[in-house]
């Protein structure tokens, strides 16, 4: 009797060691795999919104704010994960220069006592080139 509940004992905690470095393994590759998408889809997004005609004119960066959102939201969309459930914000979107806050909140497919766990990710993206002068602002500005 005393081997046999050994072996229980020892079954359960293997089976306690697996649920516990599969949750772990779900936590931190989702909280990477989410970073890398936001990453690169702010990045390819900002580059579809740049406003060529006003680059052209000024030799400035300009992105359109709506034309970049609708460009994220295409984008993650095609790239997200059906498993799991996204909040996309967007914080401090700016024309000029090209600067976007984008904010994913996602829950994870693993649960404990119904609470699902979330990961939070958060980047700050800026657009730019060379350093060259706005001809136009400078000739409003009389300098």
């Amino acid at each position: 009797m005393n081997k046999a509940m050994l072996t229980v004992g020892i079954i359960l905690l293997s089976m306690i060691a697996l649920v516990m470095i599969n949750v772990i393994s779900n936590y931190s590759t989702g909280s990477e795999l989410d970073y890398y998408m936001l990453k690169e889809t702010t990045e390819s997004a900002m580059g579809d919104a740049v406003d060529v005609a006003y680059y052209r004119r000024s030799g400035l960066l300009r992105m359109d704010k709506e034309k970049f959102v609708e460009n994220f939201l295409c984008r993650f969309a095609d790239t997200v994960d059906n498993t799991r459930e996204y909040n996309v914000g967007f914080y401090d979107l700016s024309e000029i220069p090209p600067k976007a806050s984008v904010k994913i909140d996602s829950k994870t497919v693993v649960s404990v006592k119904g609470e699902r766990a979330g990961i939070s990710t958060k980047i700050d993206a800026i657009l730019e080139t060379g350093h060259k002068k706005d001809y136009y602002v400078k000739k409003s500005l009389g300098n």
